[in-house]
């Protein structure tokens, strides 16, 4: 319940922003939004390993994977507001489980929010924390 709740509050709140597709590096101009949104190439994401009490931070290319002890996360888009990239990041994030040979995660990821819509994982968190813009 908890999920399809995030789900739909992240559906709802950027179905705007998200709803253009194929920008660029020219960017979206949303009709009756303030902002112009960007596209990246990249993202830093920050694992966290709880029982070892690590984390790291990666930076993974579009369509490209990162590994985090034994998930895969693979970056599919990252959209920024372009008056203000260090602000906000919004980040298409596939997780993959080499163990369970599973799709742990599929969904859209928000820098300022990281709880709004995580990955459920006993021993790992990820989540992202801005788009690479140069």
């Amino acid at each position: 319940m908890r999920c399809a709740i995030a789900s739909f509050t992240v559906t709802v709140f950027f179905s705007a922003a998200l709803a253009v597709q194929g920008a660029g590096a020219q960017g979206i101009s949303v009709p009756g939004a303030s902002e112009h949104i960007l596209q990246s190439d990249s993202a830093v994401i920050r694992g966290l390993d709880r029982v070892a009490g690590t984390s790291v931070d990666f930076e993974v290319g579009q369509g490209r994977d990162a590994r985090i002890g034994h998930l895969v996360a693979m970056l599919k888009e990252c959209r920024y507001p372009a008056d203000n990239p260090a602000a906000e990041a919004y980040a298409w994030i596939e997780v993959y489980d080499t163990r369970a040979e599973e799709t742990l995660f599929a969904g859209w990821m928000i820098a300022s929010s990281p709880a709004l819509n995580a990955l459920d994982h006993a021993r790992y968190d990820l989540w992202v924390l801005n788009c690479k813009t140069s």
